[in-house]
This record gives C-alpha cells, structure tokens and sequence, in this order.
C-alpha cells in the first residue's frame, strides 16, 4: 500500500482551506497516512518509547501497534494506518519522510564569538524528539565552556552551566512549541559567555510567571508524554530547578522573553557583582524572591547577598539592588508596616498581601 502524505486530497488550495476548518489538534492530525502494518514500525524508533517508558519491549508486532495506538502515537483506520504528528514529532527515525514536519527538526548553532558572524559548528538532528533528547542534551553540553576550578588539590574543570537547567529548557521547548507554526522549529544557540533557546510561538503565561503560574501547554498530548517519559518536569518545577541550579551556581538569572514571536530563554555565563547591569540585578533579585516565596521562606538583604556573594560588610550594595528592584515593580515588601530595612522581608509583586487577602495577580506594565 502507498503511503499518502495528508488526509486530505485535491489541489493545494483546497488543502489549505481544509486545514484552517479543521479544529482538530496539530498533533492528532496525520503525518503520514495509508501505511500498511509492515510500513508502520520502519518509520518510527519504538525502543525509544519503551525504553523512556521503562517497560518492556513487546515481544510482536502487533503488542508494539496496540501499545503505539493507545497513546495516539499511530491509528488505524479502514483504508490502513495513519502516524499522526504526536508520533512522528516523538519517534520518526527521520522527520524528512514527514514532508509538513521536514524543518521542526532542533538547530543547534555554536558560534565563535557573542555575536553571529562566525558560526564555528552546527547540528541539525532529524530524529523525533523521543528518539534523539538523550543525544541532543548530551551533544550541547559537550559544546558548553568550562570553567576552571583550582581545589586545595586538584585542578578541575566544570560546565559553565548546570545541565539540570539546559536539559529542562530544551525539553520546555520542545513541549510548548507552537507546533502548527510551518517551517521552523526550536533552536539552541551557544555562544561563548551566554545559551539561547528558542522556540516558535509566544507562551501562554507571561514569562514572569512561569515560576509560580500552574503549567499550561497548547500541545497537551506531547507534554502528557515526555512528562510520562522522564523527559521534562511540569512547568512549575521545571523552572524550580532550573532557577535552583543557577543560585547554586551563582550565576546571573535567567532571561524569558518574547521576541518576535518566539519565546526565548537565555542563560548567562558568571558574572561578579560588579559585572552585572542594573537589569541583571533586578532580575536576579525577582527570580531570587520568587524561588524564596514559593519555598515558604522569603528574600532578605543577607539572602540576597548569599546569591550575589557578596560579602556581610556590603549590605548596602544590596539594599540598592532590593531598592531598584521595588522601583521596578517586581518585589514588594513582605510586611508594609516594617520599618526595618536591614532586616526587612520581600516577596515577589504577584504575593503580595492585600487587605482582602486576594492575591496579587497583576504586575508591572
């Protein structure tokens, strides 16, 4: 039996028109249809599920079908079996046979310099992302500098950068994609003092509030999966432990952003205190509070100063940056009334105590 690339037949018009009345999820919808049983499994890294999974790999071709079904990863139907987009972006041994998913492929670009004029090596993996995390996670932290750390005796060298907080944000890429965007897909971009990640689409919390705001993802069945996979935290503790492993790292705070249309996640190699501008600062200082309130504990001068590693006799250094950072609308203090600023308790802007006891939702524009 032929394959067919789509459901839908006819000239390229009516196939598109037919695709902005469909309200069926990018991921249900089929990459690949009119497989006969024998075509089906050639197409697709199975291990790789099982494997991820931690179950065995069933002993038959139809167990491995059934199994692959249940999860919607494939289906039959009466004209033969249809992958949809959720297996073929989980498990295509090769994402070129899917002509619509070709380019979703992960970029990963190493440039020489902090700028993008000299590109030094590049990847672009072909495998569903199921199929190649392992490998992709373990082939960008081989590109990542090291640092060296000169120990009473030994001399060792260390990441730049935690891997918890790489893997977590690729793999957060990967989940919250605006898949249905054609011709692009995420990209990972090393640079000598900074990574970006970016992925297709805008987000649907606003990046200040991914610490705290329960997950929410426009690709369900896919973040279902890699969740069940090992592949990726919820939302929530995803960032938890992203953010945890930079304060242990000491390093600058995280950038979320939305750049033209894109969500972009950028982490910084180490700066000092004296190195860091007034927006890495403040934004230390909020990501430093948020992690604090949603431990049940809350950001002081000499937690702060613990972050920056700042010395006890410079507390005055952080006074300025919980000042900046009150200015700018992101912190608030823990209890108004306290007039003791030394020892004065802070909280991020979206807990702060109100007179009704509501919680404060809004922000800074």
């Amino acid at each position: 039996m032929a394959p067919d690339r789509g459901e839908s037949q006819g000239r390229p018009e009516e196939q598109r028109l037919f695709a902005k009345l469909d309200k069926t999820p990018f991921e249900m919808r089929a990459a690949l249809s009119r497989l006969s049983e024998a075509d089906v499994l050639p197409l697709l890294d199975e291990p790789a599920y099982f494997d991820l999974l931690k179950v065995p790999l069933p002993e038959n071709r139809a167990a491995i079908l059934g199994q692959l079904a249940a999860d919607r990863l494939i289906r039959s139907k009466p004209d033969g079996w249809t992958i949809t987009n959720l297996g073929a972006l989980l498990l295509a041994k090769s994402l070129s046979r899917f002509d619509a998913l070709a380019r979703k492929v992960v970029r990963v670009v190493v440039y020489r310099n902090d700028g993008r004029s000299e590109i030094v090596k590049q990847q672009a993996g072909d495998k569903g992302c199921a199929a190649r995390i392992t490998g992709l996670i373990r082939w960008i932290n081989d590109q990542v500098p090291q640092n060296v750390h000169i120990g009473e005796a030994l001399r060792t060298e260390i990441k730049m950068y935690p891997e918890v907080a790489v893997r977590e944000l690729v793999a957060s890429a990967l989940i919250h994609r605006d898949i249905a965007i054609t011709g692009t897909g995420p990209l990972v971009e090393i640079f000598p003092h900074r990574i970006e990640i970016t992925n297709p689409g805008g987000p649907l919390i606003e990046p200040r509030r991914f610490l705290d705001m329960p997950p929410i993802s426009r690709n369900e069945k896919l973040a279902s999966l890699m969740r069940r996979m090992g592949m990726r935290e919820e939302l929530g503790s995803g960032i938890d432990r992203v953010l945890t492993a930079i304060e242990i790292f000491q390093l600058p705070a995280p950038d979320f952003a939305v750049t033209d249309g894109n969500t972009r996640a950028t982490l910084f190699a180490h700066r000092s205190f004296a190195e860091m501008d007034k927006d890495k600062r403040v934004r230390t200082a909020y990501q430093h509070a948020g992690l604090m309130h949603i431990t049940q504990k809350r950001m002081t001068n000499a937690t702060l100063r613990a972050r920056f590693g700042l010395p006890d006799h410079e507390y005055t250094k952080a006074s300025a940056v919980i000042r900046d950072a009150q200015d700018a609308g992101v912190i608030v203090p823990d209890d108004p009334e306290n007039k003791a600023k030394r020892h004065a308790k802070h909280v991020p802007f979206w807990a702060a105590r109100l007179p009704s006891g509501a919680v404060a939702t809004g922000g800074p524009t």
